[in-house]
């Protein structure tokens, strides 16, 4: 008949090594956890950077358009309706301009989330 191999019990560790051993571990957990964040949100930032940008120009060049209106309303006041369909088209441009880079900004915004 076959003889059970002799299984000898491993020693115990006494309790406060084991705690210890935890916390160590329960630190470099919590570090990992940390640093993944951190590299999480590095790459959002990242990928926030272009339509930030363009969200900022869109912001320029409505400003643009909200300038080239007055200056329109004001010459065709001037000149007593004269300048006014050229303030207007100046105006209507540049605004397509702006919504256009707004719909892009947010085309690629919903690309990088």
């Amino acid at each position: 008949m076959l003889k059970p191999p002799d299984q000898q019990p491993k020693p115990e560790r006494p309790i406060g090594e084991l705690v210890h051993e935890l916390a160590e571990e329960s630190k470099a957990y919590a570090r990992a956890e940390i640093d993944l964040a951190k590299a999480i949100a590095l790459a959002k930032a990242r990928a926030l950077a272009w339509p930030a940008g363009l969200f900022f120009a869109a912001l320029l060049v409505a400003q643009s358009a909200v300038t080239v209106l007055a200056v329109g309303i004001y010459v065709a006041l001037y000149w007593i309706f004269g300048p006014v369909l050229a303030g207007l088209v100046a105006f209507l441009l540049f605004a397509a301009l702006a919504g256009g880079l707004a719909w892009y900004a947010l085309q690629r915004l919903g690309r990088e989330l």
